[in-house]
Protein backbone atom coordinates (compact mmCIF):
# COMPACT_ATOMS: atom_id res chain seq x y z
CA UNK A 1 0.00 0.00 0.00
CA UNK A 2 2.48 2.17 0.84
CA UNK A 3 4.51 1.94 -2.62
CA UNK A 4 1.28 2.07 -4.06
CA UNK A 5 0.48 5.73 -2.92
CA UNK A 6 4.27 6.55 -3.35
CA UNK A 7 3.87 5.30 -7.34
CA UNK A 8 0.58 8.13 -7.16
CA UNK A 9 2.62 10.74 -5.63
CA UNK A 10 5.47 10.33 -7.77
CA UNK A 11 2.95 9.99 -10.85
CA UNK A 12 0.73 13.17 -9.36
CA UNK A 13 4.25 15.17 -8.85
CA UNK A 14 5.50 14.53 -12.53
CA UNK A 15 2.27 15.40 -14.05
CA UNK A 16 1.68 18.67 -12.20
CA UNK A 17 5.37 20.02 -12.71
CA UNK A 18 5.12 18.97 -16.71
CA UNK A 19 1.85 21.37 -16.39
CA UNK A 20 3.46 23.99 -14.60
CA UNK A 21 7.00 23.72 -17.79
CA UNK A 22 3.98 23.66 -20.47
CA UNK A 23 2.33 26.82 -18.50
CA UNK A 24 5.73 28.61 -18.09
CA UNK A 25 6.81 27.72 -21.87
CA UNK A 26 2.94 29.35 -22.96
CA UNK A 27 3.83 32.39 -21.00
CA UNK A 28 7.25 33.00 -22.22
CA UNK A 29 6.13 32.44 -25.76
CA UNK A 30 4.33 35.93 -25.43
CA UNK A 31 6.70 37.79 -24.65
CA UNK A 32 7.38 40.12 -27.00
CA UNK A 33 3.59 40.07 -28.34
CA UNK A 34 1.39 42.50 -28.52
CA UNK A 35 -1.64 43.69 -26.16
CA UNK A 36 -4.01 42.90 -28.91
CA UNK A 37 -2.22 38.76 -28.80
CA UNK A 38 -1.99 39.12 -25.02
CA UNK A 39 -5.63 39.89 -24.82
CA UNK A 40 -6.83 37.42 -27.35
CA UNK A 41 -4.51 34.48 -25.65
CA UNK A 42 -6.05 35.97 -22.05
CA UNK A 43 -10.13 35.39 -23.38
CA UNK A 44 -9.18 31.85 -24.64
CA UNK A 45 -7.60 30.86 -20.83
CA UNK A 46 -10.83 32.49 -19.78
CA UNK A 47 -12.59 29.81 -21.51
CA UNK A 48 -10.33 26.92 -20.73
CA UNK A 49 -12.06 24.05 -19.22
CA UNK A 50 -10.68 23.08 -15.74
CA UNK A 51 -10.39 20.26 -14.07
CA UNK A 52 -13.49 20.42 -12.03
CA UNK A 53 -15.46 21.01 -14.82
CA UNK A 54 -13.49 18.76 -16.47
CA UNK A 55 -14.52 15.83 -14.11
CA UNK A 56 -18.11 17.16 -13.90
CA UNK A 57 -18.72 16.58 -17.30
CA UNK A 58 -17.52 13.17 -17.14
CA UNK A 59 -19.49 11.71 -14.67
CA UNK A 60 -22.41 13.62 -16.09
CA UNK A 61 -21.81 12.01 -19.23
CA UNK A 62 -21.05 8.41 -17.36
CA UNK A 63 -24.03 8.77 -15.55
CA UNK A 64 -26.53 9.74 -18.15
CA UNK A 65 -25.11 6.47 -20.33
CA UNK A 66 -25.68 4.42 -18.06
CA UNK A 67 -29.45 5.38 -16.91
CA UNK A 68 -30.22 5.41 -20.69
CA UNK A 69 -28.26 1.87 -20.84
CA UNK A 70 -29.98 0.36 -17.90
CA UNK A 71 -33.49 1.36 -19.24
CA UNK A 72 -32.95 0.31 -22.63
CA UNK A 73 -30.61 -2.66 -22.57
CA UNK A 74 -29.79 -4.21 -19.40
CA UNK A 75 -30.27 -3.30 -15.53
CA UNK A 76 -27.11 -3.68 -14.57
CA UNK A 77 -26.11 -0.49 -16.85
CA UNK A 78 -27.40 1.27 -13.56
CA UNK A 79 -24.29 0.21 -11.73
CA UNK A 80 -22.66 2.77 -13.98
CA UNK A 81 -24.74 5.85 -12.89
CA UNK A 82 -24.26 4.53 -9.27
CA UNK A 83 -20.37 4.59 -9.37
CA UNK A 84 -20.22 7.92 -11.62
CA UNK A 85 -22.01 9.02 -9.17
CA UNK A 86 -20.31 7.86 -6.10
CA UNK A 87 -16.98 9.21 -7.62
CA UNK A 88 -18.86 12.54 -7.50
CA UNK A 89 -20.11 12.28 -4.63
CA UNK A 90 -16.28 11.53 -3.42
CA UNK A 91 -15.05 14.58 -5.03
CA UNK A 92 -17.38 16.92 -3.43
CA UNK A 93 -16.33 15.53 0.20
CA UNK A 94 -13.16 14.89 -0.03
CA UNK A 95 -11.33 16.58 -3.27
CA UNK A 96 -10.25 13.63 -4.82
CA UNK A 97 -11.91 11.37 -7.53
CA UNK A 98 -10.42 8.39 -9.09
CA UNK A 99 -10.78 10.14 -12.19
CA UNK A 100 -8.42 12.97 -11.56
CA UNK A 101 -5.24 11.62 -12.25
CA UNK A 102 -6.19 11.11 -15.62
CA UNK A 103 -7.28 14.20 -16.26
CA UNK A 104 -4.02 15.78 -15.06
CA UNK A 105 -2.18 13.16 -17.24
CA UNK A 106 -4.27 14.42 -19.78
CA UNK A 107 -3.09 17.84 -19.13
CA UNK A 108 -5.77 19.29 -17.61
CA UNK A 109 -5.43 22.33 -15.49
CA UNK A 110 -6.73 23.69 -11.88
CA UNK A 111 -8.63 26.80 -11.83
CA UNK A 112 -6.02 28.24 -10.01
CA UNK A 113 -3.10 27.43 -12.66
CA UNK A 114 -5.41 28.54 -15.42
CA UNK A 115 -5.56 31.93 -13.07
CA UNK A 116 -1.93 32.01 -12.53
CA UNK A 117 -1.33 32.12 -16.71
CA UNK A 118 -3.96 35.13 -16.74
CA UNK A 119 -1.85 36.59 -14.37
CA UNK A 120 1.62 36.49 -16.17
CA UNK A 121 -0.05 37.46 -19.17
CA UNK A 122 -1.61 40.51 -17.73
CA UNK A 123 1.32 41.23 -16.12
CA UNK A 124 3.27 41.31 -19.40
CA UNK A 125 0.44 43.17 -21.10
CA UNK A 126 1.13 46.09 -18.45
CA UNK A 127 -2.27 45.89 -16.07
CA UNK A 128 -0.35 46.41 -12.95
CA UNK A 129 1.92 49.02 -13.77
CA UNK A 130 0.04 51.94 -12.47
CA UNK A 131 -1.65 52.84 -8.97
CA UNK A 132 -4.86 52.78 -9.06
CA UNK A 133 -6.22 55.37 -7.28
CA UNK A 134 -9.89 54.16 -6.22
CA UNK A 135 -10.51 50.61 -5.26
CA UNK A 136 -13.33 50.28 -7.71
CA UNK A 137 -10.31 50.25 -10.31
CA UNK A 138 -8.23 48.34 -8.41
CA UNK A 139 -11.26 45.65 -8.80
CA UNK A 140 -11.60 46.26 -12.32
CA UNK A 141 -8.00 45.97 -12.86
CA UNK A 142 -8.46 42.06 -11.04
CA UNK A 143 -11.42 41.10 -13.18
Amino acid sequence: MAGMKSRHNSSHTRDTQRIQARTLHDVTSFFAASDDKLSARIRELQHEWNIERALEANVAGLALAGLALGLTADRRFFAVTFLASACLLQQALSGWSPALPMLRKYGIRTAAEIQQEILALRILRGDFLEKPVYPETLLAAAH
